[in-house]
């Protein structure tokens, strides 16, 4: 009886919830691209009415997250935070359903929210932040090599070595289970729990195409070398990704050279590309 009691509040709130939204409309597609428009112009009535015509969305998405230590008003909570951001990033231009495009940012704030509390072992300060900019590198390369980057790679990038970077990877893993259902430690969590699947799907694809059209866009921005050494190592031409000595040898200067400038056109990106930020899914802390 106890146990029941205590569940009652909860699901007083959830049919409160339930009922406040049950009525609100879905919206057509051209009703979405109209609020769109007027979201980019700063209506934030026209952004909450984009908001609550999908919070059903978030509700039906949250439900296959459902976990012992994840209930449903927390995952819907963490959900419309991934709701509200897609409101403000949706462009009418790129004429694709609303729900089609919340969906993918509504599944990455669970993910992140259930990935955070999986971690088994509290670290000291200083490497709870080299875990951060991990992190944080990790979505950035994900984002500009379409693919998960090595730990050589994140290492590269924030200037520290791979070792360190598997060594704070490691005191972070969690004891994982092929299969929840057959494993005997009831805080085991499947490796479809761990890991995002990569598989094909329209949302994915869609996000995919926009941070490839933004990175693009950011890179025309730089000066004529860092723009062509940036093309050749990330393959934004669609061709091979080029090594630092066969750039080298194309544009006629060293390895060295080639990659100096690489480094240099990288922080120009992180300081000037404010719209790429939106697209990590680990926030900045």
């Amino acid at each position: 009886m106890s146990n029941m009691k205590r569940n009652y509040p909860v699901d007083d709130v959830l049919k409160t919830y339930f009922d406040q939204i049950k009525s609100i409309p879905l919206l057509s597609f051209e009703e979405e691209l109209e609020l769109s428009k007027r979201i980019q112009k700063g209506d934030t009535a026209a952004r909450q009415k984009l908001i609550e015509a999908n919070l059903k969305l978030v509700i039906t998405i949250a439900k296959a997250y459902i976990r012992s230590d994840a209930s449903l008003i927390d995952l819907i909570q963490e959900g419309n935070m991934g709701l509200i951001h897609a409101a403000e990033k949706y462009d009418h231009k790129k004429n694709v359903r609303f729900s089609t495009y919340a969906n993918w940012w509504i599944k990455q704030a669970i993910s992140r929210s259930l990935a955070n509390k999986q971690r088994a072992i509290r670290l000291p300060q200083r490497k709870e932040s080299l875990l951060r900019k991990i992190q944080r590198a990790d979505q950035y390369l994900c984002q500009i090599l379409m693919r998960r980057p090595s730990s050589e790679e994140i290492a590269a990038e924030i200037g520290i070595s791979p070792c360190e970077v598997n060594a704070i990877l490691c005191l972070t893993n969690k004891m994982v289970s092929l299969e929840a259902e057959s494993s005997h430690n009831e805080n085991a969590v499947s490796l479809a729990e761990m890991y995002e699947d990569y598989t094909y799907s329209p949302e994915r694809e869609l996000i995919r195409k926009s941070v490839r059209d933004d990175t693009i866009r950011c890179v025309n921005r730089l000066k004529e070398r860092e723009r062509k050494i940036l093309t050749y190592r990330f393959q934004l031409n669609n061709g091979e990704r080029y090594t630092l000595k066969k750039i080298g040898d194309t544009m006629g200067i060293s390895p060295e050279t080639v990659r100096q400038i690489e480094i240099k056109a990288l922080n120009k990106m992180k300081t000037d590309a404010a719209e790429l930020k939106d697209f990590m899914f680990l926030e900045a802390m």
